[in-house]
């Protein structure tokens, strides 16, 4: 098997509900010249051997060394365009984390999302929790994707090997995911398997299933019109299921790209849907009524997208409360994802 069907097993493997949601998560795959990465805003589920995104690493390379501007959107346009100036082949455009990819000594890098995982990154005592279940793992807190959290990355990565004569194999990240790195399946598959047994059971330990709640409760059609009536072409598609307790803000970037940071919960009146928009910028996705959490979008895949993430942040929701209860991201961390133009790119490909 060569390294690219390898990647692409694992990518298939770890591109399950169970890892990630939608488009999030990537992988890649690496020799001495060439890093092969999943294109942005695609399913590792879907990839195959000619989806990857070949780059020069050596043109990734310069990218830790250039002087980049102060201000973040031109710094972020800078960097798109040093990423897009190192791609090798027509495969799409580069997973933002390629860069990130490229630290990694090891061949094979594998990041998704695990709801399990999640549970300790987006919770309180997170940090400390993770530095006593995974002593040799790397936790970083969260910083804002993209170039920022590489370069930072990249020097903590650098005081890791100072310390321990060697690069971590796993990288955990506050209020994000996970990396696993290996030089061959068989090291990610064992990384993982250890981190996934390990929190199973802390969380067993602590009582919580990891198995979301939903009432069951009918569907409400004229709920359904009202929304659409309100929301119009913000509306076109919409998927429904019974109440479970989601979460009321911002807790990872996939959260916010795919169901927005907050849900629509307040009464549904054109007043209290301007109301929303006004404070917010944008239409809801996740719509909160009656006795039915709805998921709502322009296209199907959209409204789809919109309730799965929703239900996915009330796992997270229930499963942080094992260590301590969950922490959202700040403001700041919020509106950097929602006027990001990376992730707009990153949702259109998903949900069209």
């Amino acid at each position: 098997m060569t390294n690219l069907e390898t990647i692409v097993a694992l990518s298939h493997e770890f591109g399950t509900d169970d890892f990630v949601k939608g488009g999030g998560g990537n992988t890649s795959v690496k020799d001495a010249k060439t890093l092969w990465v999943k294109p942005s805003g695609t399913t590792l589920s879907g990839l195959t051997t000619d989806s990857f995104v070949s780059m020069d690493r050596m043109k990734v390379d310069a990218l830790y060394r250039a002087e980049t501007p102060d201000e973040a959107s031109e710094r972020e346009v800078l960097v798109r365009d040093m990423m897009a100036a190192a791609v090798l082949n027509d495969a799409g455009r580069p997973s933002v984390e390629a860069p990130l990819h490229n630290l990694f000594d090891a061949e094979f890098v594998v990041h998704t999302h695990p709801v399990l995982v999640n549970g300790m990154t987006c919770a309180k005592e997170g940090a400390a929790v993770c530095a006593r279940l995974f002593p040799d793992a790397l936790w970083v807190d969260y910083i804002d994707p993209g170039y920022t959290l590489c370069m930072a990355v990249k020097e903590e990565m650098e005081a890791y090997q100072r310390e321990h004569g060697r690069q971590p194999d796993v990288l955990v990240l506050k209020n994000h995911g996970i990396f696993i790195a290996g030089n061959s399946a068989e090291q990610v598959r064992a990384h993982y398997a250890e981190v996934m047994s390990a929190l199973e059971s802390e969380y067993a330990t602590a009582g919580i299933s990891p198995d979301l709640s939903i009432e069951s409760t009918p569907e409400e059609p004229d709920t359904e019109a009202v929304i659409r009536e309100l929301l119009g072409s913000d509306a076109a598609f919409i998927v429904s299921s019974g109440r479970f307790d989601y979460t009321p803000g911002p807790i990872t970037p996939d959260h916010l790209v795919y169901a927005r940071a907050f849900p629509f919960d307040a009464p549904l009146t054109a007043e209290q849907v301007a109301t929303y928009a006004a404070q917010r910028g944008y239409a809801p996705k996740v719509v909160v009524a009656g006795q039915r959490i709805y998921g709502i979008g322009t296209t199907q895949k959209n409204a789809d997208l919109a309730l799965v993430l929703a239900q996915d942040g009330a796992q997270v929701l229930k499963l942080a409360a094992a260590f301590g209860g969950i922490d959202d991201m700040s403001d700041d961390a919020r509106e950097f994802i929602e006027n990001w133009e990376v992730e707009s790119y990153r949702q259109q490909v998903a949900a069209g």
